[in-house]
């Protein structure tokens, strides 16, 4: 057996570093992540640990007779807006194909870009709870004005307090948007 390359994480509660991967198993779709932390200098170095990372990942996932797909697979790389200009690796192997560096992507219905400035994942908020408002508005007609107010409320809170901690510290005008639903 060897040892590991990099860590392993099964779930949501991991701090993002610069390299962010995913890798979702395909036999139930159930994902597990892996994360490098680098200089934006030693980016090429970190893309070979990662794929070396993920051959090991293969070879356990294959002994626990599950599969690797590498067609689902998203790489991301973090950081600010300066790092992210100097980094030239967009295309990194993935066992037996290549990933494009994506600038957002979906992690448990949360939409995560590459700076975390978490814009799009507010965009998504928004926009859900203005489509939950217009689908309500046949309904709340029909209702008392104190029920159809409930019933706005708890959709529209709900669609607010999902994963809310993870918007701390976003910026005034991000914040007025969550504010405007």
């Amino acid at each position: 057996m060897r040892s590991a390359l990099c860590g392993l994480h099964n779930g949501k509660n991991a701090i993002f570093h610069l390299l962010y991967g995913l890798i979702y198993r395909h036999t139930d779709d159930c994902q597990c992540q892996v994360y490098i932390s680098t200089f934006v200098g030693d980016a090429p170095h970190a893309v070979e640990r990662f794929s070396r990372c993920l051959v090991d990942v293969e070879d356990w996932m294959s002994t626990s007779r599950l599969r690797l797909n590498p067609t689902k697979t998203q790489v991301m790389w973090l950081g600010s807006k300066h790092q992210l200009s100097k980094i030239t690796n967009r295309d990194v192997p993935i066992v037996s194909s290549t990933a494009h560096a994506v600038d957002t992507s979906r992690d448990l219905g949360v939409m995560v870009d590459n700076r975390l400035t978490m814009a799009d994942q507010v965009a998504a908020i928004c926009r859900g709870a203005y489509y939950q408002l217009r689908q309500l508005r046949s309904v709340t007609r029909s209702l008392s004005p104190e029920a159809a107010k409930t019933v706005v409320q708890a959709f529209i809170t709900s669609r607010l307090d999902y994963c809310n901690s993870l918007l701390y510290g976003i910026t005034d005008s991000l914040f007025r948007r969550l504010q405007s639903v």
